[in-house]
């Protein structure tokens, strides 16, 4: 049986749907069967595959499920017998949508910036991980390199005892650019710091799933 990994959070602007899209892509490139399922009415994740598929460019193939609203846990399942690791983008906010993703998953990534305001907005989405008993990791995005409020909010997140990913993102251009052209950092920028940050997020996500 596949396994789900959902990236979930409530606040907007935190990542997610790039984090959701590299990090499939570097989970392909790694071996591994990737199906995508998009559970946000916005739809960018299945878009970007879209763009993909026409312009035939990238060096995996992703088939992906556009899912919103009820359409979620169906094709969520439908996923789960098509490939061996299913990356769910849900959309913000707590809504239905984005519980039945969150319930669904043997793991949650929550991308996060380093700010109190994000992590104060973040607490719904684990409040909402615990209930469900779903398995969770915060993954810092958009870090900058050096800063005292960095450490500060570090330690608030070990106060608190939330699991975070060892593997960060830092605050880099290569993430979006790579996606306007319907690639993954991976596939557009090899062997940029961006590449390797993503890579190592994927391995460490194969190692929580025990994926081989």
């Amino acid at each position: 049986m596949a396994k789900v990994v959902t990236v979930a959070q409530q606040k907007g602007g935190a990542g997610k749907t790039t984090v959701a899209a590299h990090l499939a892509v570097a989970l392909a490139e790694a071996g591994h069967r990737v199906v995508v399922v998009d559970t946000d009415p916005q739809q960018s994740l299945a878009a970007w595959v879209r763009v993909r598929a026409a312009f035939g460019v990238g060096n995996v193939a992703i088939p992906v499920k556009a899912a919103p609203g009820w359409k979620a846990g169906t094709e969520i399942d439908r996923a789960r017998r098509e490939g061996d690791i299913v990356v769910v983008d849900s959309p913000p906010h707590t809504e239905s949508t984005a519980k039945t993703a969150i319930r669904a998953a043997d793991l949650m990534l929550v991308p996060m910036q380093l700010s109190p305001m994000d992590m104060w907005a973040t607490k719904p989405t684990l409040d909402l991980a615990g209930t469900s008993k779903v398995p969770f990791m915060l993954v810092l995005n958009r870090v900058s390199p050096r800063g005292n409020l960095n450490e500060q909010v570090l330690r608030e997140i070990a106060k608190a005892g939330y699991p975070v990913a060892l593997s960060r993102l830092g605050n880099r251009t290569a993430f979006a650019a790579s996606l306007l052209d319907g690639l993954g950092v991976t596939e557009a920028q090899g062997k940029s710091p961006a590449a390797e940050e993503i890579r190592a997020l994927a391995a460490e996500v194969a190692e929580r799933l025990g994926a081989k």
